[in-house]
């Protein structure tokens, strides 16, 4: 009976079933692991797909920047190039005119040398000719005394000849100091018309001098003209450009070779303060003049008149006793404030008049507000 349990066969079922069991749960736990970093894996790359999408879309809108900065780039080259040429035309303009301008200074020089010594010649000849009027006048008296003394000698020849009718004897001695005296008076007559002759000329040549001294002034009035004319170019400049610094401000006007501010654009009823907005205008005013200053010559002696002017309407307060003071209280305010954006205080002049000029002659609010205003007047000294 135990021969018979030993030889029955080794039954191997059962550990092979556990082995496969054990392999088939390895196998899905792989597949488990692998499907979940297949998952793992498909949502980082969709995310960096994601990222990587938003970086492009970000470059591209970088490369449009750049773009647009390389042409804005490119427009800035160019308009720095035209502005540097028109800069250089500019100055060599400016070099030719001061150079005429030098040339004309010497010439001026020139010919005030020459009035000068015209004058003092001509101061000469007055001398001269105050002594030869004194002369002329002694010789006068002189022709007076002799021509008394010539009728009395006629006189006296009268009575010789009466004397000598009725004694018929001749007075050889009288006849003498009567040629004499006859021959005096020829030399008289000589001198007086010589001298008469001098004083033609003189007064000729005086003539001639007048003249030339008044081309001479012609000539000096005419280039101040042309300097006034000049100066004047500037000032429609000046307006010009402030006109287009403050662009479409209601009540900005320029009348005559004045530029008109309203007082209310720049500083409040009855004060001499100036506002923000105040303050910005005369910042487009110091710009503008700032520019035109580097471009008016150094031989024109100009400077910027800040007029101010009230209404009618009288003001009495301890700062303020009248109108006046307020006008020249504002007034002197813009000069102070075109002085901090670095005017020169030698090109500034402030004055007030107050009530004293208006332009309308109306009372309603319209003409009292056209009247309280600011004028700017580019003129010479």
């Amino acid at each position: 009976m135990n021969l018979a349990r030993r030889r029955r066969p080794l039954d191997v079922w059962p550990a092979f079933v556990d082995a496969v069991a054990s392999l088939l749960m390895v196998v899905i736990f792989v597949l488990l692991v692998a499907a979940v970093g297949q998952q793992f894996l498909t949502g980082a790359i969709l995310g960096r797909d994601q990222a990587l999408a938003r970086l492009n879309a970000r470059v591209s809108e970088l490369a449009d920047m750049l773009a647009m900065q390389r042409a804005e780039s490119a427009r800035v080259s160019e308009l720095l190039a035209v502005r540097t040429a028109s800069l250089a035309a500019a100055e060599d303009a400016s070099a030719a005119q001061q150079a005429r301008l030098d040339e004309q200074a010497a010439q001026l020089e020139e010919r005030a040398g020459i009035i000068a010594e015209q004058s003092r010649e001509l101061d000469q000849a007055a001398a001269r000719l105050a002594t030869l009027e004194n002369e002329v006048a002694a010789l006068e008296a002189l022709k007076a005394r002799l021509a008394q003394e010539l009728e009395d000698a006629s006189a006296a020849r009268e009575d010789v000849r009466a004397r000598l009718a009725e004694q018929r004897e001749l007075n050889i001695a009288a006849q003498a100091q009567v040629e004499l005296l006859n021959r005096q008076l020829a030399e008289l007559r000589t001198q007086l018309a010589s001298l008469a002759e001098t004083l033609e000329a003189r007064e000729a040549e005086i003539t001639r001098k007048d003249l030339r001294i008044g081309e001479l002034g012609e000539k000096l009035n005419v280039a101040l003209a042309a300097k006034a004319a000049q100066l004047q170019r500037y000032r429609s400049d000046f307006f010009g450009r402030l006109r287009e610094a403050l662009g479409e401000v209601p009540g900005i006007r320029v009348v005559g070779d004045r530029f008109v501010l309203p007082a209310e654009l720049l500083f409040a009823s009855g004060t001499d303060e100036l506002g923000p907005a105040g303050r910005r205008q005369v910042a487009h005013v110091a710009e503008t003049l700032a520019r035109l200053m580097t471009q008016i010559p150094p031989d024109i002696d100009w400077i910027l008149r800040v007029d101010g002017h009230t209404d009618r309407r009288p003001i009495n307060t301890p700062r303020f006793p009248s109108n006046w003071e307020l006008s020249a209280a504002r007034a002197i305010a813009i000069v102070r404030e075109l002085m901090r954006f670095g005017i020169p205080p030698e090109r500034l002049a402030a004055t007030g008049f107050g009530a004293e000029h208006p332009i309308d002659p109306g009372n309603d609010p319209a003409a009292l507000a056209r009247n309280r205003r600011i004028e700017f007047k580019l003129t010479s000294r």
